[in-house]
């Protein structure tokens, strides 16, 4: 196999998991689950599986929560609506879940959250830059964190 087709299919596989990243940002408060995913990227679950932290250095299950955390961080923020309804938004379906996960990933709880960041008046996106959550540890694939030859 020529190098330059082995180039263009991975970069297919790439489009195709970012398609199902994408899609996964616009339905984040709809249940999803990695077969809908990977039928979306035209792969077995399991491929979809392992592709997809190849590529964003985490499970597809993990970048959901993490995006709906995100999107909870931002209804806490500027909304007064309370927690259980902010998790219902966002797409989870019990508000204990929706709490140890958002403390798991921001380090407190929503309402600790809500009492710490009281709205700003500066544009949303560089709130969500600021305040986006990192996931400490994250492994860079070694094709990507290669040095490239020039």
């Amino acid at each position: 196999m020529s190098r330059a087709y082995e180039l263009s299919a991975q970069e297919d596989t790439n489009r195709r998991v970012l398609r199902a990243r994408d899609e996964m940002d616009r339905r984040y408060a709809e249940p999803l689950d990695v077969p809908t995913l990977a039928a979306i990227a035209h792969l077995s679950p399991s491929q979809f599986g392992r592709v997809f932290k190849d590529v964003y250095g985490e499970t597809p299950h993990r970048y959901l929560q993490r995006r709906r955390v995100e999107r909870a961080m931002t209804l806490l923020r500027q909304t007064d609506r309370p927690v259980t309804d902010v998790a219902w938004d966002v797409g989870f379906a019990s508000l204990g879940t929706f709490s140890r996960t958002f403390s798991t990933i921001v380090g407190c709880s929503p309402s600790e959250f809500r009492a710490r960041h009281a709205p700003v008046a500066v544009p949303s996106c560089f709130i969500a830059a600021w305040t986006r959550p990192r996931t400490s540890g994250t492994v860079v694939s070694e094709k990507r964190a290669r040095p490239r030859a020039d």
